[in-house]
């Protein structure tokens, strides 16, 4: 590796762990069934460019991302597939679904006019909602539906619903998602008695995998289980799937210093020592995707295998750890913010519990400038952190 990419603060990616995730996802599902990575959001801040390239490598050819310019970095990058469009697309940009050959969402009967009135052919998929009243049309609102396939320029090559409460195993929710399928594959089925053609279906999404699996879908939209996690670290932990994660973030120490009792630290002087005490600067701030909310004690990395608690505030490009416990580090030493450290882990569903909020958002805001690496199995288990 180049040292210059592991300089300040990098994300490792274990691809051998993508690959595992993948393997273990594909085999929940009916074999005429394809998984349909959801990389949008730099991939859940793993980074979406070398994840698609690791995923297209096995023989994945099929994606799906938020926007039309995360669809065209893709493509530019050599990512081969479906690239399909999850959100709205101004009608000044649909000359870049041409161009980057990206399948949009047709997010209902209205919008359908607008890439109608472009003129031009283009590869879509309806949206159809069935009860999450977001993006979409009506799943009762069968005629508009219907018009969407007499439009003369969409290629309509899918069509999918999403899933808002398949993640909660419990009444009433159940029976609200399978209301939600229920009504997804009426439409379905009143397509095929008027005479079209029943374009690809998808409706499950990570959790739609894992807890309705037996569904007749073509694709499946997996995100944040193909990359070894659920949204909370309770779902985690208690998922039957063996799942294993895929990214890791550390940084260097910058700096080590004395901080003598009764001297305080940081911004706000919202540290303050108790007693003598050794504080270590690390290369890595909130800018980064490290959570602010974690200041103050919030939260720990570890170094040498042992936690460090965070003192003072988070900065946008720096933080301060106590190292008092760890005599032996040093500056240029690594610390792990997610990830693994001797016999101590700490994982991003155990961050998102800090900051009040979910596995999903603590990755998809890891910094862009954050440099990511790609590492195997055996790369990992060789480096002394």
């Amino acid at each position: 590796m180049l040292a210059s990419a592991m300089g300040r603060a990098w994300i490792e990616l274990n691809m051998d762990n993508l690959r595992h995730n993948y393997g273990v996802l594909r085999k929940l599902l009916p074999d005429t069934c394809q998984i349909m990575p959801a990389v949008k959001a730099n991939a859940y801040g793993h980074g979406a460019v070398p994840i698609a390239r690791e995923l297209n490598a096995i023989g994945v050819r099929a994606f799906c991302t938020a926007s039309v310019q995360e669809g065209a970095e893709l493509r530019s990058s050599g990512i081969v597939g479906e690239i399909l469009i999850l959100g709205y697309t101004h009608p000044e940009d649909f000359c870049l679904l041409r161009k980057y050959r990206l399948t949009q969402t047709v997010l209902d009967a209205e919008y359908a006019g607008a890439l109608e009135g472009f003129g031009e052919k283009i590869h879509v998929h309806i949206a159809i909602d069935t009860g999450m009243h977001r993006l979409g049309e009506r799943s009762e609102n069968i005629e508009n539906i219907l018009k969407i396939f007499q439009c003369k320029n969409l290629i309509i090559d899918g069509m999918y619903t999403h899933l808002c409460a398949s993640d909660i195993m419990e009444e009433p929710y159940i029976d609200y998602t399978r209301k939600q399928i229920r009504a997804f594959y009426k439409v379905a089925e009143r397509i095929k008695a008027e005479g079209y053609r029943c374009p690809k279906l998808h409706i499950q999404s990570s959790y739609g995998v894992l807890n309705y699996r037996n569904l007749n879908c073509d694709y499946a939209r997996t995100g944040i289980a193909l990359y070894g996690l659920l949204s909370t670290r309770e779902d985690t932990e208690n998922c039957a799937a063996d799942l294993l994660p895929v990214l890791s973030l550390k940084a260097r120490v910058s700096a080590v210093k004395e901080l003598k009792a009764g001297e305080a630290a940081g911004y706000g002087l919202q540290f303050v020592a108790p007693h003598d005490m050794k504080i270590a600067l690390l290369s890595i701030g909130y800018a980064d995707g490290v959570p602010r909310s974690l200041s103050c004690g919030g939260g720990n990395v570890l170094i040498a295998g042992r936690k460090a608690p965070i003192i003072g505030r988070i900065c946008m490009d720096q933080m301060t750890v106590d190292v008092t416990g760890i005599p032996e580090v040093r500056q240029n030493d690594i610390a792990v913010i997610i990830g693994s450290s001797g016999d101590e882990k700490i994982s991003a569903g155990e961050i998102a519990e800090q900051a009040d909020t979910i596995t999903n958002e603590v990755l998809s805001r890891m910094g862009v400038r954050v440099n990511r690496i790609c590492v195997s199995e055996n790369q990992l288990k060789s480096q002394a952190v």
